[in-house]
């Protein structure tokens, strides 16, 4: 993940396998792939993904009209393992990933050695924050994706200008990170309220818990800052983690998921997802 400095951000190299099983396998990582592809091939000018998640999935948007076939340039800014990213790199586009922990790398390299992508994805073991160092001049790109780090960060506030560095004029930014308000509805629905009378939100060492979650409030005033504007919003897991039996969220994956979908846009559904999606570009000097 970025990292501001090596004593405070948060480095995965001791749960990399961890989160491989638990957030990007089974039905939590179906229901994010099918959130993020959904939310790019809408708004996106370019036809990214390979349709994994959705192949199943009925839409109740269309996707954008103007496509263009022409490969991107793409950073995945903390990418880890590169899941979301590597799908990009099989439809043709050109794809860096940049992460602190060596043993997520590690687990992106078996992945695109598997599906025999060296020739398309580049690995740089550094932070955000350190990329120009290591790319030269060749470090701006069409899109970014920064997905589950700002959540991470001691100084999260400091992510976004980073980013926005990143892009080339008009690109676009693909944002995600943990939410807080589900982080207090699920502590509420389990009893835990001296966490909330307390207001300790942060994992601790060895949890999958972020340190830092975000009030999406406070994430949309700082784009609101900058000279980008959303193009989508999107919560990640609206209902599922308030599924407590396990039967029963497996018992019709399919209806799941496509209610997922549905109702990931809608408020207060959106507001309660367990991450949030926002799709940014950066504005045009008239839109400034």
């Amino acid at each position: 993940m970025a990292k501001e400095s090596a004593q405070q951000d948060r480095n995965f190299d001791d749960l990399a396998q961890r989160f491989k099983k638990n957030i990007y396998g089974g039905l939590k990582g179906d229901i994010r792939l099918a959130v993020l592809e959904r939310d790019c091939r809408t708004h996106l000018p370019n036809v990214p993904l390979t349709n994994v998640a959705l192949s199943n999935v009925q839409l109740t948007t269309a996707p954008s009209a103007e496509k263009t076939a022409k490969p991107w340039r793409i950073l995945d800014a903390g990418g880890g393992q590169g899941q979301f990213s590597l799908q990009w790199a099989q439809a043709g586009h050109e794809v860096v990933i940049c992460d602190i922990s060596a043993e997520m790398l590690k687990l992106a390299e078996e992945q695109i050695n598997a599906l025999g992508l060296k020739n398309r994805v580049q690995l740089i073991h550094c932070s955000v924050q350190e990329l120009p160092q290591h790319l030269g001049e060749a470090y701006q790109f069409d899109l970014v994706i920064c997905h589950a780090v700002m959540e991470w960060l001691q100084e999260p506030q400091e992510l976004l200008p980073c980013l926005l560095n990143y892009l080339v004029p008009g690109g676009y930014l693909s944002l995600t990170f943990y939410n807080l308000h589900s982080l207090i509805y699920k502590n509420l629905l389990r009893t835990n309220f001296k966490k909330i009378i307390n207001q300790d939100y942060g994992g601790s060492r060895g949890s999958l818990t972020p340190i830092n979650p975000q009030n999406p409030e406070q994430v949309l005033a700082w784009v609101e800052q900058l000279p980008l504007k959303v193009l989508c919003h999107s919560g990640i897991r609206v209902f599922h983690d308030y599924i407590f039996n396990e039967e029963h969220r497996a018992r019709d994956q399919q209806s799941l998921l496509q209610l997922e979908l549905e109702f990931s846009q809608q408020e207060p559904y959106r507001s309660l997802g367990r991450y949030i999606h926002l799709l940014l570009q950066q504005k045009t000097p008239a839109e400034a």
